[in-house]
């Protein structure tokens, strides 16, 4: 029976790690998303905020978190910064190709 107890508490050790990794996964895919949609739109000092706020957020969690949901934070932020641009680059190339269509 002892053997079952340290099975089971091993099993929610690693579910428990794989919840936290997700959800820090998520939680920097949308502290991206909130960034890059409110960065543009602020003036000087509310983009030194948003800057030094994210790199503080970075910095705080790489120190007191593991170091898995750290990386799954890091993760979710690089991929929201590659989603949003891969977004701007196809809206740049669909006007210059219906531009070549009209002149057809």
């Amino acid at each position: 029976m002892y053997d079952f107890f340290d099975t089971l508490n091993d099993l929610l050790g690693i579910f428990g790690h794989i919840v936290s990794a997700v959800g820090f996964f998520v939680v920097g895919f949308a502290m991206g998303r909130f960034f890059l949609a409110s960065y543009p739109k602020g003036g000087r000092e509310l983009q030194i905020a948003l800057a030094l706020g994210l790199f503080g957020l970075l910095i705080g969690i790489t120190v007191f978190a593991s170091p898995g949901s750290a990386g799954a934070f890091a993760l979710g932020l690089g991929l929201t910064f590659f989603v949003e641009n891969q977004g701007k680059k196809e809206t740049e190339e669909k006007p210059a190709e219906e531009k070549s269509s009209k002149k057809k």
